[in-house]
């Protein structure tokens, strides 16, 4: 009964009573388990993020700012190229890197926290199949990565080495993900260097400024978006265990890019090399109104300018060389210092701001009956975890190619872009590529050369199917020894087990 006072007590100070309406219809179990739930939400807390959320609410339907007066490009001396910066220079910047990785100072972060809502599974996308003939899922591709990357990196320095693997999770797949993990044994990564933690929940509200009950016994919740990293260092004593291991640098990364190179020894080693304390990794955009975010800074401070934010006249606008002024498209890939964190995790973080994203939330109505709305009906608060460009002392930007290492996958296959299916291309695109650069050779079924044309992985598949295990190559590394002079027909795959 104290128990019950207390959480009453709380809710009224919060102005949320609402959230005990079923309390005489419950079940023991039911309300042991609302209770528990409740008991995790301060009361002063509450009552901030349900007003702050239904301010944001008014805000957000209004007219978008504009910021086109305030921005500038990023300098050209803190932007690198992989198109553009001489070979010499990407060399010396991939030599750095490897070095790090083999002094165990360079660690990777995934952000795996989301739901997978618009990609239509119940599960972590993480173990998503995107149809690969070798039906490796997307966590067993990034673990080949590591393992390989670590290879390059001991050979190269004649060490052992270690690239620790940190896993953002949230309630909705923590679970499931570290099922999935001892299930495959790892993927071959040691137990001890996969470390999962989780991310904080916040409650959907309702545009009324109330928070929604998804059934009679759970409040809605939806995790606090990947800017929730820094508070999620903080709570799970990840930072302590990064320092503990010697890490000095950290790549962060989002689960959904098939073609992500965690742990990149050129992307590393260019960010350590300038002596950043934050970098992020950009591609070209596609077009001028391509709707994605911009790296940029804003009043002389790097962040991230959302489409929204920008006019079309803007976002136009051309250099003398008619290349696009404001053409760093931002990809979520970013470098991190471990002192840089500690910064942001220890004070910072909590002067970032919530981001609106306004979504169908299943409620029960006040008979108890669930409802699945066809309409938004809920806010969902989120921080982003580029929102902390601006406390960079020393910010830098990456460009690379966004055919080589930028493929998400976010949408059903119904979508017109970014699924599973221009995943799965833009994969075996990549690996046909490297085979013919490695000298191999592609026929058909009487003995013939296919054609070595290259097309858009958005629209059409590769002249032939090859697979190639990250085990076997990074990044197109190693081949000519498996593929020089071969004949090769389709489908090929090329891993451990077939060398």
């Amino acid at each position: 009964m104290e128990r019950e006072l207390e959480i009453r007590r709380r809710l009224r100070e919060a102005g949320q009573e609402q959230l005990l309406r079923f309390w005489d219809e419950l079940g023991s179990g039911e309300r042991d388990s609302l209770l528990r739930e409740l008991e995790l939400l301060d009361a002063r807390e509450l009552r901030e993020h349900c007003r702050r959320a239904q301010d944001a609410y008014v805000r957000e339907s209004g007219a978008p700012q504009r910021l086109d007066h305030s921005m500038s490009p990023v300098p050209t001396e803190f932007l690198g190229s992989v198109r553009r910066s001489p070979p010499g220079e990407l060399s010396a910047w991939e030599d750095e890197g490897y070095r790090q990785i083999s002094q165990n100072k360079v660690a990777v972060l995934l952000l795996a926290g989301g739901q997978g809502t618009r990609l239509g599974v119940t599960y972590p996308k993480g173990m998503y199949r995107v149809g690969l003939p070798s039906r490796k899922t997307l966590y067993q591709i990034q673990a080949e990565r590591i393992l390989r990357v670590q290879q390059l990196a001991a050979e190269k320095y004649s060490t052992r080495c270690t690239v620790p693997w940190y896993i953002m999770t949230s309630e909705f797949t923590l679970n499931p993900t570290q099922k999935f993990f001892e299930e495959h044994k790892f993927f071959g990564i040691d137990q001890a260097d996969v470390i999962m933690f989780e991310q904080r929940m916040l409650p959907a509200v309702g545009f009324d400024g109330k928070a929604i009950l998804e059934r009679k016994d759970k409040v809605a919740m939806a995790p606090d978006g990947n800017g929730g990293l820094y508070r999620a260092l903080a709570d799970n004593r990840i930072l302590e265990d990064m320092e503990a291991r010697g890490i000095s640098y950290i790549h962060v990364y989002c689960v959904d890019n098939i073609l992500v190179k965690m742990a990149d020894p050129v992307f590393v080693g260019f960010c350590v090399s300038k002596g950043a304390d934050c970098g992020a990794k950009v591609v070209e955009k596609s077009y001028p109104l391509e709707p994605v975010g911009v790296v940029c800074q804003v009043d002389g401070i790097y962040q991230v300018v959302e489409y929204s934010e920008v006019s079309p006249e803007t976002a136009e606008k051309r250099n003398p060389d008619d290349s696009l002024t404001y053409n760093a498209g931002n990809i979520c890939n970013h470098f991190f210092t471990l002192d840089f964190l500690k910064h942001v995790a220890g004070t910072s973080e909590q002067e970032l701001g919530y981001h609106v994203a306004i979504k169908k939330v299943p409620y029960v109505d006040d008979e108890g009956n669930l409802v699945k709305p066809v309409r938004p009906n809920g806010i969902k608060m989120e921080k982003f975890v580029f929102d902390v460009f601006q406390f960079a002392k020393n910010f830098v930007a990456f460009e690379v190619v966004r055919e080589e290492e930028f493929s998400p996958l976010k949408n059903a296959d119904t979508a017109d872009k970014d699924t599973a299916t221009t995943a799965r291309r833009s994969l075996l695109w990549q690996h046909y590529r490297w085979a013919l650069k490695a000298g191999a050779k592609f026929t058909d079924a009487n003995g013939r050369a296919k054609a070595e044309d290259s097309g858009d992985p958005e629209v059409e598949e590769p002249p032939a199917v090859c697979e190639i295990s990250p085990l076997i190559s990074y990044f197109g590394e190693g081949l000519d020894v498996h593929l020089s002079n071969k004949d090769l027909s389709s489908p090929f795959i090329l891993d451990v087990q077939r060398v």
